[in-house]
């Protein structure tokens, strides 16, 4: 009996020791979770975010730029600089080439300004003194032209009017509006005309302080380098004379390059052109009123 009760009691002490070992006590925290498993899907996702939400110490800091406040004097700076510009855009290609061209502008500009001026003959500006025309007259005073087979002579044409004639107003240039050649034998023109003259080659005859061609007089002596009126003044000095003052006058001021032949050939003609223009007379390239008294020699 003894020996049975032993033997329980022991049995419920080992139970009794082992309920005891199995329970936590107060001394021991509680009991902590086993950590769940990551899945590395969403682990990786985490360090991307980590990543881009911290700043790279090892990169380079980019510069910044900072909002400039325009003060009244850099405003009024930057106006005047806007104001200088050229018309285009600010990069320095469009410059470049807003200088470029406008150098060639100005280039260009120089070159036509020179050949402009190469052009021009370069005449003296100072008229001639009285002492000049009288000796001019004076050398001239028994002048007599004779004809020049280098200088073609004109042909009778009745329909014949002097260019550009209709546009020169005023009464001293009637006479080349009205012109109109006429053909005649020397009946008829001694019958009209008392101062009739051969000069140069070819009759002419004197009227109003003109001398024109008087075509038909003498077939034989029928050479008329101009067809048209030359003024002489109010006397019947003949035209040869003074188409040689002029020549010569022409010659002082730098107009007239060709030979004193008392004719009036293209070189002349051209010369008085000149000469009128620059004076803002008409060219009507012969001699006129207002072209002598221009002269000095009217």
């Amino acid at each position: 009996m003894l020996k049975l009760i032993a033997i329980l009691t022991g049995c419920c002490l080992t139970l009794a020791v082992s309920i005891h070992a199995a329970e936590p006590t107060d001394q021991v925290g509680p009991k902590k979770q086993p950590k769940p498993k990551a899945n590395p899907k969403t682990q990786q996702v985490i360090q991307k975010q980590q990543h881009l939400k911290t700043p790279n110490a090892n990169l380079p800091k980019q510069h910044v730029n900072k909002p400039v406040t325009n003060t009244p004097n850099t405003t009024v700076h930057t106006d005047k600089l806007r104001r200088m510009a050229p018309p285009s855009t600010n990069t320095p290609a469009n410059v470049q080439s807003y200088k470029t061209q406008k150098n060639k502008q100005i280039e260009t500009t120089n070159q036509q300004q020179l050949q402009t001026n190469a052009n021009q003959p370069q005449f003296q500006k100072n008229k001639l003194n009285k002492q000049s025309i009288e000796k001019i007259r004076t050398q001239h005073r028994n002048f007599h032209a004779q004809a020049n087979t280098s200088i073609a002579s004109a042909r009778f044409n009745q329909n014949y009017r002097i260019t550009n004639a209709q546009n020169w107003n005023g009464s001293n240039y009637q006479v080349f509006r009205s012109y109109q050649p006429q053909w005649h034998d020397q009946g008829w023109w001694r019958s009209h005309h008392n101062h009739l003259s051969l000069i140069g080659g070819g009759w002419y005859f004197w009227s109003g302080g003109y001398w024109y061609p008087a075509w038909g007089y003498d077939e034989s002596a029928a050479y008329y380098p101009y067809d048209g009126p030359i003024y002489s003044g109010p006397s019947a000095r003949p035209f040869d004379q003074v188409v040689a003052d002029v020549q010569s006058a022409l010659q002082e001021q730098g107009y007239y390059k060709g030979e004193v032949d008392g004719l009036l050939g293209p070189l002349t003609r051209q010369a008085l052109a000149e000469y009128q223009s620059a004076n803002g007379l008409y060219a009507t390239e012969t001699i006129d009123q207002p072209t002598l008294s221009s002269l000095g020699l009217g």
